[in-house]
């Protein structure tokens, strides 16, 4: 493995609008899923579709996460740089069409083109990382990129509520509008050129997995809302099921949306794939339940539960930072030992819940962000690193496909978690302390499980690594 690049180099004149426009990209995606949230109260109120309500947010998620799944192809069709400023139109047009929207028919149709821009600028953020950087700065970046994700915990909901707040919600998508057109400008100037596919010959995106995955998002976002628990319990195997035949299916493929060795517990690509997948399920019940158990619980306003929460997106932040540039031992033993500290700050999440609100809680959550931070930018860059010749840009746009369908899985198991510990019995107090200990509690395993395939992914990098060296020794 070849050894890390320090941050000056990194952040070299020649480099930063380049970074810019790879950062801005995650971040504008990203905080877009929680700047509706702030909003959606007054869009109902404003264009009715109240039925609807789930929709907008279901619908950016399928499109974002089908666009993160064909990145890929749409590098070897367009070019990289093509392709990224091409998303960020795309992004801009969603968010125009749901500034103008008469009805929630039409927000919805504006958040599925704006999903679809936004996942194709995460996913080649990962892609122009392997593209435009050489790997010994591929965990500062990753780290950067990382950090901009979890940021937008903080910057998507208080953008939302400032213009909720001003009673213009409307201008929070012209805003998103012109971000997205000034990031394209930018990108336009600093992306590298266009470069053919490596690989064989480009062909047409498969629409049967597509279909598969579209599916599988809509039953998850269908089982999100019902409150029958073997029905929501019968909806999330469901959704996983058509994700395992759509996997299925593109290794039989001659055209595939993923590495030819995806979830392959026998390469370095596939196991970090499974290691981004489950570190990905074991973060996502802290932002969508926790904030409600603090309110709930323990009388925290809205804001300042978010803010609570947000602690963890600060500690994911901070730690990506400080440990991207560790040595090849030092990564090997943060792919364990992060997902470690989020189980511990997970178990104590569910133990402390009803009892320590004020000065345990905060530390636990931030505990768990100082985990995925530990690890994430390690997992990315053997992932990345460990890619088939051909296969790089396949490689590195499922980083945000594996981990756009792992929040979305985690969503809708921390759903089902909740709905069987009786949270949606009237939200009674003994349902709501009930849901409290067993939906983080449940997702323990999950982080115990990723700090196994941590393990042995570091084996893999190390194993690499060595080969690497024997090569280099005999020639």
């Amino acid at each position: 493995m070849t050894a890390t690049a320090g941050w000056s180099a990194l952040l070299k004149r020649e480099w930063i609008p380049l970074l810019v426009a790879l950062v801005g990209g995650v971040l504008l995606h990203s905080m877009n899923v929680l700047m509706l949230a702030t909003v959606l109260p007054s869009i109902v109120e404003d264009v009715g579709g109240t039925a609807m309500m789930s929709w907008p947010t279901t619908a950016f998620l399928a499109s974002s996460i089908v666009a993160a799944t064909c990145t890929g192809h749409l590098t070897a069709r367009l070019g990289a740089r093509t392709a990224f400023c091409a998303g960020a139109m795309v992004f801009g047009i969603g968010a125009l069409i749901c500034a103008l929207a008469p009805s929630m028919g039409v927000v919805v149709a504006g958040r599925f083109v704006q999903g679809f821009g936004g996942g194709v600028l995460s996913a080649m953020a990962y892609v122009l990382v392997g593209n435009a950087f050489p790997e010994p700065m591929w965990p500062r970046v990753a780290a950067l990129l990382s950090g901009a994700w979890s940021m937008s915990v903080l910057v998507g909901p208080l953008v939302g509520g400032a213009f909720a707040t001003w009673g213009n919600w409307r201008g929070a998508f012209y805003a998103v509008t012109v971000l997205a057109a000034l990031l394209a400008m930018v990108a336009a100037r600093a992306l590298p050129r266009a470069r053919a596919a490596k690989g064989g010959p480009v062909r047409a995106i498969p629409g049967g997995r597509v279909v598969l995955i579209c599916l599988a998002i809509a039953v998850m976002s269908t089982a999100s809302v019902v409150s029958l628990p073997l029905t929501k319990a019968g909806l999330f195997l469901t959704a996983v099921a058509l994700l395992i035949a759509m996997m299925l299916l593109d290794r039989r493929s001659k055209a595939p949306l993923f590495p030819s060795d995806a979830f392959s517990l026998s390469s370095m690509t596939g196991v970090a794939m499974w290691f981004a997948l489950l570190v990905s399920i074991a973060y996502s019940p802290l932002s969508i339940f926790v904030p409600i158990f603090l309110q709930s619980l323990h009388g925290f306003d809205p804001l300042a539960a978010g803010y609570t929460v947000a602690g963890a997106s600060m500690g994911w932040t901070v730690s990506s930072i400080v440990v991207s540039g560790w040595s090849l031992p030092a990564a090997g033993r943060m792919l364990v030992a992060g997902p470690l500290a989020m189980a511990v700050g997970l178990a104590g999440v569910a133990l402390l819940m009803t009892t320590q609100p004020v000065l345990v809680l905060p530390v636990l959550i931030a505990l768990v962000g100082l985990g995925i931070g530990a690890c994430w930018g390690f997992g990315v860059q053997r992932l990345m690193g460990g890619a088939k010749a051909g296969e790089g840009d396949l490689a590195a746009s499922a980083v945000a496909t594996v981990q756009q369908t792992g929040f979305a899985l985690g969503a809708a198991a921390a759903g089902t978690v909740a709905t069987l510990a009786g949270f949606s019995r009237g939200l009674t107090p003994s349902g709501v302390a009930s849901a409290a200990f067993w939906v983080p509690a449940a997702f323990v395993p999950v982080a115990f499980v990723a700090a196994i395939v941590g393990g042995r992914l570091a084996l893999l990098a190390r194993r690499a690594g060595d080969k690497k060296q024997g090569t280099s020794r005999g020639t």
